[in-house]
């Protein structure tokens, strides 16, 4: 098993030792150029004023100037990418340092409108799962790993997508070189832009018109050349020339329809070309990946082929924006002829925009599994079970990946058909809560086809779905006792699932009183339960433990603390049973509030 500590630092060192010299090297070469054109300027003066000096000594200089800046290109490239590999095995370190929170993207923008669970689990944010787990450098490979986390897959695929994380958890190089790549323009390609532009109306320009550009644009070429060359009349030059830049002011709308739509989504696919490419170097053995790479090939050619082909027309059309070029462009028709090439790349390739895109983005969801499953060589993969065996959560020391591993605390849990619901009571503080979002953040990784925090983990293809982070709304009026039945509900329908469903119920019905909670709570746990759900339901208030008693299959667990020399306690252990006492009191006197004596009416 590869130590993911030393393996990045080793790299670090290298890639830092790499950057140094070539920082060093550019500096040296930098310096040549400058004294080239001292050299430049030097020439130049003594051909002017010194006799027999000619001034072509100053091709020397010139000549050793301009292949200095060819130099200094290349170098300059090795530099940046040295220091965008040292980057990159920072915050790999990082993340194994347990310091990766705020650092990396959050995907805030993933976590918006309702969701069964990605709140309650932390699935996006800072601190969150997708930026521990994100290493993706585009939208398309961000927006693939957000909904795998927020879809969970079918056993089958999580399967397929074990198998290839497995595979690329070692290859270093292929992220490393994916990151480095990524890093200039960091999730620039944007799927809404591409498809926008693949989908657009064809360009209305006849076949005839198609034609005659080229043609047109031939004849003007010729006139020139006949007028300079064998002192033909240039009044035929004059008249084709005036009939060229007519023809070109009428498309002129046109034109800038093409071209406008063009320049934004040609700038992000020159990003995307060179991931393309990369990937398609790559000899994948895994189905999952070997499909995915299939899917970016068109009619024979790769897809990176065909987007550099776009690429090179999209350069050709910024010609027109050099000054010196005006007449060229006016006279052989140049930009007409390059967006009706462009609008026949757009017409015959741009279908195939989406599917590149979407296989370009599971590419880098799979390479961030694959990261994530390096960097945790200790995390097994779960065992993924078909819902025809019934609903089942088999976990032995579970942790939540969240948390360093220094202070995390793992605890087991199996739920069936058998045992369906943990009771599971305690005081404030002592790991219940943590307890719920580490049974459900594990199944999410579980079911992306990912490495889990555990010894061992079998499930069956649960839907998790909690009331965790509830909370009321201002703007609608609704309250959070409101909020939590809106919630509940939505639960209870998801019972219908294929899967069925395991409930993480946080402090169940807690805003109301104790005598309806206690009814309440007892026939909606008995109600998901009869609808095949499997699941967990925290409460501090005891009365509610009584109903594991009349439930078939529920058991009481709990947590607990101790007060040792003034100062509360937690192992956050699950034990069997009810919890026995209650710290609320100790926690509102640990925090100054008055709870000895007897209370009285204000003075």
């Amino acid at each position: 098993m590869t130590d993911p500590r030393q393996s990045y630092e080793r790299r670090l060192e290298e890639r830092r030792q790499v950057h140094a010299r070539e920082e060093r090297t550019f500096a040296r070469v930098g310096s040549l150029r400058g004294l080239c054109f001292v050299l430049f300027l030097a020439v130049g003066v003594a051909a002017l004023s010194v006799e027999g000096v000619s001034g072509l000594w100053t091709l020397l200089p010139v000549g050793l100037f301009l292949t200095l800046v060819i130099l200094h290109e290349g170098i300059d490239r090795r530099r940046l990418a040295a220091l965008r590999a040292t980057r990159h095995y920072e915050r790999g370190l990082a993340r194994l340092d347990d310091a990766w929170a705020g650092q990396g993207e959050a995907g805030e923008r993933f976590a918006e409108g309702p969701h069964p669970f990605a709140a309650d689990l932390d699935l996006f944010g800072e601190g969150s799962l997708f930026e521990l787990l994100c290493t993706a450098r585009t939208a398309p490979g961000e927006e693939a790993l957000a909904r795998w986390l927020k879809t969970p897959a079918d056993p089958a695929t999580a399967r397929a997508r074990q198998a290839a994380v497995r595979e690329l958890a070692g290859n270093l190089d292929l992220r490393e070189g994916l990151d480095g790549l990524g890093q200039e323009v960091r999730a620039g390609v944007e799927r809404e832009h591409l498809e926008a532009w693949a989908a657009r109306p064809p360009l209305a320009v006849s076949g005839a018109l198609r034609l005659a550009l080229p043609g047109l644009a031939g004849a003007v070429a010729l006139a020139g050349l006949a007028a300079i060359f064998l002192s033909l009349s240039p009044w035929v030059f004059v008249a084709l020339g005036a009939l060229a830049v007519a023809l070109r002011g009428r498309l002129e709308p046109r034109l800038r329809l093409v071209l406008g739509a063009v320049s934004r989504p040609g700038r992000e696919l020159d990003l995307l070309a060179r991931i393309i490419e990369r990937l398609e170097r790559e000899p994948f053995e895994a189905p999952f990946l070997k499909d995915l790479q299939a899917r970016l090939q068109d009619e024979g050619q790769s897809a990176s082929a065909r987007i550099h082909q776009l690429r090179r027309l999209v350069d050709m059309a910024a010609a027109r924006d050099n000054q010196a070029f005006v007449p060229f462009d006016l006279l052989l028709l140049w930009t007409p002829q390059v967006a009706l090439a462009i609008e026949a790349w757009r017409r015959r390739h741009g279908p195939r925009l989406a599917e590149w895109l979407t296989a370009t983005g599971e590419l880098e969801a799979i390479l961030s599994l694959s990261a994530y499953a390096f960097e945790n060589p200790g995390d097994p993969f779960p065992e993924l079970v078909e819902a025809s065996e019934g609903p089942l959560y088999e976990g032995e020391a579970l942790g939540h990946p969240l948390l360093p591993r220094k202070v995390c605390i793992p605890n087991d849990l199996h739920l069936d058909r058998a045992r369906p619901l943990l009771m599971v009571s305690g005081s404030n503080m002592s790991g219940k809560t943590t307890y719920l979002r580490t049974v459900g953040i594990n199944l999410v990784l579980a079911r992306c086809g990912a490495p889990v925090r555990a010894r061992s983990l079998k499930v069956s293809p649960l839907l998790p779905g909690g009331t965790l982070r509830i909370q009321d709304s201002l703007r609608e009026g609704a309250s959070r006792f409101y909020a939590e039945l809106e919630r509940l509900k939505a639960l209870v329908d998801l019972c219908e699932g294929e899967g069925g469903l395991l409930f993480l119920l946080d402090e169940v019905l807690s805003g109301t009183n104790s005598h309806d909670r206690r009814i309440g709570a007892g026939h909606l746990l008995r109600g998901l339960l009869e609808r095949g759900a499997v699941g967990l339901c925290t409460t501090h208030d005891l009365a509610l433990t009584e109903i594991a008693e009349t439930l078939p299959g529920a058991t009481n667990v709990h947590f607990e603390d101790e007060l040792v020399e003034g100062r509360l306690r937690f192992d956050y252990r699950r034990r069997p049973g009810v919890v026995e006492r209650s710290n609320a009191l100790a926690l509102m006197e640990a925090v100054g509030l008055p709870v000895a004596g007897e209370a009285g009416p204000p003075d």
